[in-house]
C-alpha cells in the first residue's frame, strides 16, 4: 500500500542507521513494527499482579551448587 508522509529527513536517515535497515521503506515497517510490540508489551504489563486470589508458586529451580575449594 502507498502513502504519502512528511518526515524529517534527518530523522529518518539516523533511523535507518540505528536498525541496520537497507531501505527508508524497511525503516518505517521496523519502527511501525517495534511501536505495535512495545504497546502490546505494555497491555500486558497491566494485567502484572492483578490475580488477587492466587497462590504463590514456589520456584522450580534448584540453588545453584556451592564450588568447592581446592586447597
Amino acid at each position: 500500500m502507498k502513502k504519502t508522509f512528511n518526515l524529517d529527513e534527518t530523522l529518518l536517515r539516523e533511523a535507518k542507521e540505528a536498525c541496520g535497515a537497507k531501505t527508508y521503506t524497511d525503516t518505517v515497517r521496523q519502527g511501525l513494527e517495534t511501536l505495535v510490540r512495545d504497546a502490546a508489551y505494555e497491555r500486558l504489563r497491566t494485567y502484572l499482579g492483578t490475580e488477587t486470589y492466587s497462590p504463590d508458586v514456589p520456584r522450580r529451580r534448584e540453588r545453584p551448587a556451592r564450588k568447592r575449594r581446592v586447597a
